[in-house]
């Protein structure tokens, strides 16, 4: 099975906003945060508008906007004399986002399992299946999108808000950490392997058994990213 890679990435062409969205901001908040997803900018880096600008295709206003909404999600800094950057995480405050991370996706799996109705497992099951179809390609965006997509029907199936959107400011602080996983040899078959156990034990309404599924997830996906994230701050030293 082929990985999708941060590298892999065909251009910057894939980072344009389609004008059909809706709201527009709410895509260009979504691009910019997926092109720091995929490593186009790393921690510490500034985020010049003009290169947003262009990177996106839309107007420096609608930069602003998104540059705004992602600084309130942690996940941009604006330093004085130097303008936006990508906030960086120390190993600390990563293992302390994955520790909380760990257990509120292990509750939304236990209340899918309890809650979600026919349809909702239905959908789950697609995107699972979705997910295996984006990691036999090599665009690393079809790889985040798919998962994204995981995630959005777990949440909806759990049936709790408040645990999707908790998710989702950790998520969002993390993000940066997502190009060193997505280039970690055998990542993404290890992970579809995690999720497919853990669809399995939602389908079956186990829910002990697919919030340890979940939670298992969650702790390998931490032992990468942060064993990473220390890689790379003592390359850096």
């Amino acid at each position: 099975m082929d990985q999708p890679t941060a590298s892999g990435a065909a251009g910057d062409d894939g980072f344009k906003v389609a004008r059909f969205a809706a709201p527009l901001r709410h895509g260009v908040v979504e691009s910019i945060r997926t092109a720091i997803a995929l490593g186009r900018f790393r921690a510490g880096e500034r985020l010049p508008e003009r290169t947003l600008c262009d990177l996106t295709g839309v107007s420096r206003t609608l930069v602003r906007e998104a540059l705004r909404q992602l600084e309130s999600e942690g996940l941009v800094t604006v330093l004085p004399h130097r303008g936006p950057i990508v906030a960086g995480l120390t190993p600390e405050q990563a293992e302390g986002i994955y520790e909380v991370r760990c257990e509120l996706e292990g509750l939304a799996s236990l209340l899918f399992a309890q809650r979600a109705d026919g349809a909702a497992r239905v959908a789950l099951h697609a995107a699972l299946e979705g997910l295996k179809s984006a990691s036999l390609a090599t665009d690393p965006i079809a790889w985040l999108t798919a998962k994204t997509q995981f995630y959005d029907d777990l949440i909806a199936g759990s049936g709790n808000a408040a645990v999707g959107q908790s998710l989702h400011l950790l998520n969002c602080r993390i993000t940066v950490l997502r190009a060193t996983s997505l280039e970690a040899p055998g990542r993404a078959e290890q992970s579809i392997a995690e999720l497919a156990a853990l669809v399995e034990a939602l389908m079956a309404r186990d829910g002990v058994a697919a919030r340890e599924a979940a939670r298992h997830h969650v702790r390998m996906a931490a032992s990468v990213a942060i064993a990473n994230l220390r890689r790379s701050q003592e390359g850096a030293e």
